[in-house]
Parts: C-alpha cells; sequence; structure tokens
C-alpha cells in the first residue's frame, strides 16, 4: 500500500513516475492528490494534465479509481469562498479477490478536512505455528530414541521381498513405527526464543 501527499507542485507524482519500476505487488494507493478533475469531481468542469500522469501511473499498477457513486466530497473546505472538492482518492488492484469494495465516510472528517477513505480487506483464519518437537542432541532422550530406532531396523525381514507391493509395505511399516518413537522420546519447544501464541480473539 502507498499512502500519497502530493503537493501543488505534484512532487510525489513525479517521484512515482520516475521509481514505478522499481515498485512491485501495490494493491491500494490512496491519499490527498491535490487534483480536481471533471472524471472524479462532476462539480468540476476542467481537464487538469496532471490527472493523466495520475491515472498512467495508476493503470501501470494495474490500480483502478473507485470513485464516489453518491459523489462525495473527500474534502470540505476552510471557509466560505472554497468549494468542497474531490482530492483525497483511491486506487485499487484490479484483480484482487479480497479488495473489491471501498467506503466513503463523511461524517468522520472532524476535526481533519479531509474525510475517511476504507477499505474492508478479509483475512482469513490461518494457523501460525509456534512450537514443533525436537530431542536435544547428545541427551539420554536422543540415546534412547536411536536405540529404538536400530531394534527396529533390525527387526526388517529383508531376506523375502517377492515384489516392489511388498517393498512398499515394509517401508510403510518402518515410517509409522519410527515416527512413534520419535513421539515417544521428542518434547515441544518454541521455534524460536520470542516465539508465543500473542494472536487470539481478544486481538
Amino acid at each position: 500500500m502507498i499512502n500519497i501527499y502530493s503537493d501543488e507542485h505534484q512532487s510525489t507524482l513525479k517521484y512515482l513516475k520516475d521509481t514505478k519500476a522499481n515498485l512491485c505487488n501495490i494493491l491500494v494507493i490512496a491519499g490527498d492528490f491535490n487534483i480536481r478533475n471533471r472524471d472524479w469531481d462532476f462539480s468540476y468542469s476542467f481537464h487538469l494534465t496532471h490527472s493523466d500522469s495520475l491515472t498512467n501511473i495508476a493503470d501501470s499498477f494495474d490500480l483502478k479509481l473507485l470513485c464516489s457513486i453518491q459523489q462525495v466530497p473527500t474534502c470540505y473546505a476552510n471557509n466560505a469562498n472554497n468549494a468542497n472538492s474531490v482530492i483525497g482518492l483511491l486506487f485499487l488492484y484490479l484483480n484482487s479477490i479480497e479488495i473489491n469494495n471501498h467506503n466513503i465516510l463523511p461524517e468522520l472528517y472532524y476535526p481533519s478536512d479531509h474525510i475517511s477513505l476504507t477499505v474492508d480487506i478479509s483475512i482469513a483464519e490461518e494457523f501460525i505455528q509456534d512450537k514443533h518437537q525436537t530431542i536435544i542432541r547428545n541427551s539420554n532422550k536422543e540415546n534412547n530414541f536411536i536405540l529404538d530406532l536400530i531394534k527396529v531396523i533390525e527387526n526388517i525381514n529383508t531376506m523375502t521381498i517377492p515384489d516392489k507391493e511388498s517393498l512398499e509395505l515394509i517401508v510403510q511399516e518402518y515410517t509409522r513405527i519410527s515416527e512413534s518413537i520419535w513421539y515417544k522420546h521428542s518434547h515441544y519447544v518454541n521455534i524460536t526464543k520470542c516465539s508465543k501464541a500473542w494472536w487470539n480473539k481478544k486481538c
């Protein structure tokens, strides 16, 4: 995501134009662009050249401008001599399923003169593993684990393996027993010293 403030000289647009080749995976560009244009502000009857530069930059990232159907101003004038305008804009990635909506919240502009533009992003529930099973090196548990494995290997009958299917059955049985031996001697530890289950329903 790129959060934009472009001054009256459009220095930010110039910077983006020069550096867009080095940017990737941009899903959202939003902010105060200070560009009025009839394409997104129906109360404004002019088309400015800066808007072409902005549109070209957005197209290069496969982003689409989201316009308010209600034509709600995104910036409220500080005095009665100036008109409210649409200069706060939001561009979203065209091919994103998760990011496909936005909200304009004019009731949340105070004390700022700009209203809030929001995007709802669905975050799927994900299991983050913070522990794993291990056996401490050179410990008694490691020695016992190795001894148990040796016994299993010694008991494998390799004298009569008539076909490929029989071999596969032997391998599967060895895998099953060796896994049970591993769980018998190993124990859970944090993956790193900083690992802890901090993300919960309260978060």
